[in-house]
């Protein structure tokens, strides 16, 4: 079960710049659906590279559902050569993403977050609006589902 406070609270302490996405954001807008991972688009520069890295060693990140004993190394390098990458940690599941569908990367969603505090914990975090724009692109048919409740809760905040 994925610690949703625990994993927020590293990644603020450890001064890593992300934005919360998906069904974390989702709840944090208040939607009642439940997931069970955290979705951030993380900034790609090299030094929130390092700090994403730092914060997340202690934890044991893995590939998820890679088998064990697949070689895989956690540093800097590999975040470098990748994008986005579905982790399990000992605090719970976690998505690094360097980009998303609908919305880009880090640098380009920044103009439509807001600043929450999901789980009692201020970070930024994709605003509703645009929440719904990126789950629309992502085409998935749990996206589309969520979006129903995204755009009733937009409608009872009168916007």
């Amino acid at each position: 079960m994925t610690d949703f406070r625990a994993l927020l609270d590293l990644l603020v302490r450890s001064q890593t710049r992300f934005i919360l996405v998906g069904g974390a954001a989702a709840t944090a807008h208040g939607a009642a659906r439940l997931t069970s991972d955290l979705d951030i688009v993380y900034d790609r520069s090299p030094e929130n590279i390092e700090r994403l890295v730092a914060a997340l060693r202690d934890h044991s990140p893995y590939l998820r559902g890679a088998p064990p004993g697949l070689p895989f190394q956690w540093d800097e390098q590999t975040i470098r050569r990748g994008m986005n990458f579905t982790l399990t940690t000992s605090l719970g599941d976690i998505d690094l993403l360097g980009e998303i569908s609908g919305g880009g990367n880090y640098q380009d969603l920044l103009p439509h977050c807001i600043v929450l505090e999901p789980y009692g914990i201020q970070c930024r975090c994709l605003s509703l609006r645009h929440l719904i724009l990126v789950k629309r692109a992502a085409g998935r048919p749990k996206d589309f589902e969520a979006v129903a409740e995204l755009e009733a809760i937009l409608e009872e905040n009168g916007e």
